[in-house]
């Protein structure tokens, strides 16, 4: 049937995912991904504003900062900042089914909890982490586990003793056959729903665009054999930071080495290392039924894929896994590929410049022909067309509100440095292009001073155009070694 020449839209988006993952020359198997970069680009610096499912998503969805949208935290648990999106917010599905895009969504929403993806325009054929999905314990849950769960074995292989917790089991796997194993998870039933609204859209006679969102590689990393036995430990390198004694750091960081996965030898923490390369490929695997699916509906072509993810996972980085506030870009760094073969121009290339989660809104809704009313970051489709704007910004600005223990964290990243504010604890500063892997603080330094100073600049400036309230001038509370005025002087 006739349909206009805005392109299709195909979202990818899995959970937890590090940006290091699909880079070139990384282990971990990722041909699809791969294929995707050598048929389209490459966005080698593309960060999430918030290590954490929610605030990240709600970022990706509305191209806005948490200090607009008003999600700061995990909203299905007892101990939400807030539960819903703030008044008057308005996500790209909204935009693209104003402007004439038919949307299907399969997966993982997990961006309110008053809402699902049909109350913002989207066809829903699976949704998951909606509020139906709460999953925070409550107090009469404890108690039932406390009567009935007696722990005293031994600690098992890749397991973190919590005594009053539960015990967490990092890695794991599942028997299963090569043939079967990517069609043997939850992941697979998300996918599946995707390829039945991928048919359904493609008969249509508008553009449309689809959301796809498995949950891993999201800890604990519990995967099928086939992928868990997929690296061997013994040739899994242990990450550079991974010998960081965390000394000159936040006694929160050490806090969760030392107690939590400090548990774990040296062997354990490369087989933990190797079942998340495993779960990497997997999704990979993934990706490439739902590319398949695609060119068999003929609309390659003119559709836009964005493979993507929300956030990373320190994956053994600083001796840490999963996510957490620990500021490090391991956990912070995201993949970004994206192919549109009718609309990239001079497709391979790898694209530098700084890219963080409030791109993508005003990215799409550009490509259906509209815009955002408000956002927080703006159109990619200029690199789409091999052409860098002037004026694109030189740095990264993060809003972290400290997943359910309430940290004020907030980090300024340039090319050079990263200086990270940290309200609860002392801040830390770091020279990139000598330590890239975030190994020497030198935010008490005196030497470096007057770069602590640029930084708090950045960092009040952009809170001043996000209206993000990180900190107040109490006596106790503003401890920023430069205050705001700091950063609004000559405006």
């Amino acid at each position: 049937m006739p349909r206009d020449d805005r392109p299709n839209i195909l979202i990818f988006q899995n959970d937890q995912e590090q940006g290091g993952v699909v880079a070139p020359g990384h282990p971990c198997r990722t041909p699809n991904a791969d294929r995707l970069a050598r048929e389209g680009l490459r966005f080698s610096q593309t960060y999430t504003t918030t290590a954490h499912c929610c605030p990240s998503r709600a970022t990706f969805m509305s191209g806005l900062y948490p200090s607009r949208h008003g999600i700061y935290n995990n909203v299905l648990n007892p101990a939400a900042i807030h539960t819903s999106l703030a008044p008057g917010v308005t996500l790209f599905s909204e935009v693209l089914r104003e402007a004439g895009y038919a949307l299907a969504y399969a997966g993982k929403w997990h961006v309110c909890a008053d809402e699902t993806p049909k109350d913002r325009g989207w066809q829903e054929y699976l949704a998951t982490s909606t509020g139906a999905d709460f999953h925070g314990l409550r107090w009469e849950e404890w108690l039932e586990r406390a009567r009935t769960e007696e722990d005293t074995a031994p600690r098992g292989r890749g397991e973190i003793i919590r005594p009053g917790w539960g015990r967490y089991r990092t890695y794991g796997t599942r028997p299963t056959t090569p043939e079967a194993a990517p069609f043997e998870s939850g992941d697979w039933r998300i996918v599946q729903a995707g390829l039945r609204a991928l048919r359904d859209l493609a008969e249509g006679d508008k553009p449309w665009c689809l959301y796809i969102g498995p949950n891993g590689p999201h800890d604990p990393y519990i995967i099928p054999a086939y992928y868990a036995k997929m690296y061997d430990p013994a040739d899994v390198p242990l990450p550079p930071s991974f010998w960081d004694t965390l000394a000159d750091k936040p006694r929160i960081y050490q806090r969760q080495r030392e107690q939590v996965w400090g548990q774990m030898s040296e062997d354990e923490y490369r087989e933990a290392i190797a079942h998340y390369w495993g779960y990497c490929t997997m999704q990979d695997d993934l990706l490439g039924l739902v590319l398949e699916a695609l060119e068999k509906t003929g609309q390659a072509e003119n559709t836009l894929v964005i493979f993507t993810s929300d956030h990373g996972d320190y994956a053994g980085a600083h001796g840490l896994f999963a996510k957490g506030v620990a500021a490090f870009d391991e956990c912070y760094h995201i993949p970004c590929v994206m192919r549109w073969p009718a609309g990239i121009k001079n497709p391979g290339r790898t694209v530098d410049a700084f890219v963080n989660h409030a791109d993508f809104a005003p990215t799409l809704a550009a490509l259906a022909g509209a815009e955002m009313p408000r956002t927080s970051g703006r159109s990619l489709v200029p690199f789409l067309r091999d052409e860098t704007p002037a004026d694109w910004p030189d740095a990264l600005y993060s809003q972290f509100n400290g997943v359910e223990l309430y940290y004020t964290q907030r980090f300024v990243r340039t090319h050079t440095w990263k200086y990270v504010y940290n309200g609860f604890d002392w801040d830390e500063l770091y020279n990139l292009a000598e330590d890239p892997h975030c190994m020497r603080n030198l935010a008490h330094d005196p030497r470096y001073r007057e770069v602590l100073s640029e930084m708090c600049h950045k960092m009040w400036r952009r809170a001043y155009e996000e209206e993000d309230i990180a900190s107040n001038n109490y006596i106790t509370v503003g401890l920023a070694p430069f205050g705001p005025m700091w950063g609004l002087k000559g405006l």
